[in-house]
């Protein structure tokens, strides 16, 4: 019996039994999207293969959240040294505005020695020490760029392609178009250890694609997902029942509506039954040896990026499609000395036993790591005695740069450049579309046919723009 209400002009397709809703199953069936659809409408978070065979079957995405200077970490500029205290030319800087520095502000120069590292020769600056001993296994682009210039609005566009909140993730774009390969864990899961996140909970979200495919956020600590326990009188039999007839109750509604939110209500549901025994062993650091621990330079039962990098690590290990770690306080816009020396400090040693411990363990090659902010910092120097600020960096959108590693990414490359004051990308530019679409090549996803329909057209997560990096591929 079908209350009218709830009466649709599906109904017909389902039930006037002339067989209309079997052609049309077949129908979609016939094609790929078709086939995706059919199974994502069973299990939104079953395995699906890509579009071609791709290096890498997860991303491990390491946000540098403030945006971090790559002038005093990355792209040594002697010229900025050569003019320190001279306000930068007018033909330099052309039409480009700052919000809290003057278009002929003063250069400041690198605060930091830089060296040359492995056998590529890279140059890094001498707060990376760690990094520099993995610096054969990495990528370094120099040569980003971005459209925007301000923090929440650049962290969501890097995240989601577009700097307003409403539209898919990277990572639920990668968990749409592959699925998971862990019934025991979340296909995406998110961690920060950091003070704040400026674009917040847009950078992680589904946008219109179905909400199974959010990012988890998992705590730092030892219950990384709130109310996931059962409470105090709750036997395991009890949790079991009153699972099945919540699950009984979902999947007739499912039946009956067809609404992807129910298959997602379902998931979510059975998904925390098995965190309640996933998710302590996940975090039960005490498995790991002694070795591991200092490799990292972590505790197994203190907060800190360290930490998060080798939970990291974990997760992929047991089929984790996704992980993001946050680390906020990039934002040097005074004592941008002190800020990188105190942000390397917290995350340069995590990062690059990251790389090394994925690689010992075999699983480099199929994990893809992903380092950087924003947007950069600028050559000019940040000074004002009303806000109490000096020996800072404004937001630099024209130049910045990431580095990758692992996941079908050419070891030991510098990549693009910038021009001698590192204020315009000079050679190789890479848009942030254009890392977008790599990291998507790098799954085996053509970023222009993984594609959603919303409102009437197909979405994607480059939209419009966007080209693979070849360069950096192996």
């Amino acid at each position: 019996m079908h209350y009218p209400i709830n009466v649709t002009r599906r109904h017909f397709f389902r039930d006037c039994g002339i067989g209309v809703g079997k052609m049309a199953l077949a129908g979609l069936l016939a094609d790929t999207a078709g086939r995706r659809a059919a199974a994502a409408s069973l299990d939104p978070l079953a395995p699906r293969p890509p579009h071609v065979q791709g290096r890498a079957t997860a991303v491990i995405q390491l946000f540098m959240a403030g945006a971090p200077s790559q002038l005093d970490m990355f792209d040594h500029k002697p010229k900025l040294a050569a003019m320190e205290g001279k306000p930068i030319p007018p033909e330099v800087i052309g039409g480009q505005r700052y919000a809290f520095i003057r278009p002929d502000a003063a250069v400041l120069g690198p605060q930091y020695r830089f060296a040359r590292h492995g056998e590529c020769g890279a140059q890094l600056s001498e707060m990376l020490p760690h990094l520099a001993t993995v610096v054969d296994e990495i990528a370094i682009v120099k040569s980003c760029r971005t459209d925007q210039f301000n923090h929440a609005p650049a962290q969501i566009f890097m995240n989601c392609g577009f700097a307003q909140p409403g539209r898919p993730s990277m990572g639920s774009w990668a968990t749409y178009g592959l699925g998971s390969e862990s019934r025991d864990l979340p296909a995406f899961v998110v961690m920060s250890t950091g003070t704040g996140l400026s674009g917040g909970s847009a950078c992680w979200s589904s946008g219109f694609l179905p909400s199974v495919y959010t990012g988890t956020r998992f705590r730092n600590a030892d219950s990384p997902i709130l109310n996931v326990r059962s409470p105090e009188g709750a036997d395991g039999q009890l949790a079991a029942d009153t699972l099945d007839a919540v699950s009984s109750l979902n999947r007739h509604r499912l039946a009956f509506d067809a609404d992807p939110e129910i298959a997602t209500r379902i998931a979510a549901y059975e998904m925390a039954h098995r965190l309640q025994t996933s998710a302590p062993e996940l975090m039960n650091l005490a498995q790991e040896s002694k070795e591991t621990l200092e490799l990292y330079g972590c505790e197994p039962d203190k907060a800190s990026f360290a930490r998060a990098c080798l939970i990291a690590r974990r997760l992929v290990e047991r089929g984790v499609r996704f992980v993001t770690i946050y680390h906020e306080g990039w934002d040097g816009h005074s004592d941008v000395k002190g800020n990188v020396k105190k942000n390397c400090k917290a995350t340069d040693q995590g990062s690059a036993a990251l790389v090394a411990d994925l690689k010992r363990r075999g699983l480099l090659d199929s994990t893809l790591v992903v380092w950087g902010g924003e947007f950069g910092r600028t050559p000019m120097v940040e000074a004002s005695a009303v806000l109490g600020r000096s020996k800072g960096r404004d937001h630099h959108p024209n130049a910045f740069t990431m580095w990758m590693a692992g996941g079908g990414i050419r070891g030991g490359v510098t990549y693009g450049e910038t021009d001698e004051l590192g204020f315009h990308v000079a050679r190789d530019e890479v848009h942030v579309h254009d890392l977008q679409a790599t990291i998507l090549h790098c799954l085996g996803l053509d970023h222009e046919r993984l594609t959603y329909r919303f409102q009437g057209r197909d979405f994607r997560l480059t939209d419009v723009h966007g080209h693979v990096v070849r360069g950096l591929l192996t």
